[in-house]
């Protein structure tokens, strides 16, 4: 069965409530580093059940995986509201990467940039919804401390210093060069099928 999305209003509401209880979701935190680049990934998985449903009022009930209920307004670019039934579960992915690369002697411009991108289910499936967003910085490396192992970088609108804990790293950075840090996010909200009860078990 195709993962169907719900609308990313839904998506927002239901990440500042209910599933804000994160120390019940399933999740992971991975690093992976090469020579001059590192990225850290993490990424959350989180199951709501859906307890009530006003289709007048277009609102649905969701309790979330600590048994906290919460109530929240679907909009109407959720074409496929009355497909939700009473039961169903109402799953979020979520995931971030940050990557950190370096640009030996960069002449780039210092610049930020800002991608989003999202998708809807189409007429007649299972409601659902995924949206993400790319921003990646350009910045200058302006100072570099061996001993404290920090980086100094100017960006485009602000200056910040970067712990780098793997010395191999920082021997690899001097002043001049640039790095570029790109962060990526994406959320995606199924609406599946409440699952089948287990047969009796006759002896």
């Amino acid at each position: 069965m195709r993962k169907l999305l719900l609308s990313a209003a839904l998506v927002a509401a239901a990440s500042a409530s209910v599933f804000a209880q994160k120390p019940d979701a399933a999740g992971a935190t991975v690093t992976t580093t090469t020579p001059g680049k590192g990225t850290i990934t993490n990424m959350a998985k989180i199951t709501a059940s859906v307890e009530a449903i006003d289709a007048a009022a277009r609102t649905v009930t969701l309790k979330g995986p600590r048994g906290k209920v919460v109530t929240l307004a679907v909009g109407p670019e959720v074409k496929n509201f009355a497909q939700v039934k009473v039961g169903d579960l109402v799953v979020v992915r979520y995931a971030e990467a940050l990557t950190l690369e370096l640009k030996k002697d960069g002449k780039e411009l210092r610049q930020r940039s800002e991608r989003e991108g999202s998708e809807a289910a189409r007429p007649g499936e299972r409601p659902a919804a995924a949206a993400g967003r790319q921003i990646t910085v350009i910045a200058d490396v302006t100072a570099v401390d061996r001993k404290k192992q920090i980086v100094t970088l100017r960006g485009p609108k602000q200056t910040v210093e970067l712990k780098l804990r793997d010395p191999k790293q920082i021997k690899l950075v001097k002043v001049g060069d640039q790095v570029e840090a790109t962060y990526q996010e994406a959320m995606a909200v199924s609406v599946e099928p409440a699952p089948k009860a287990k047969a009796p078990v006759t002896k």
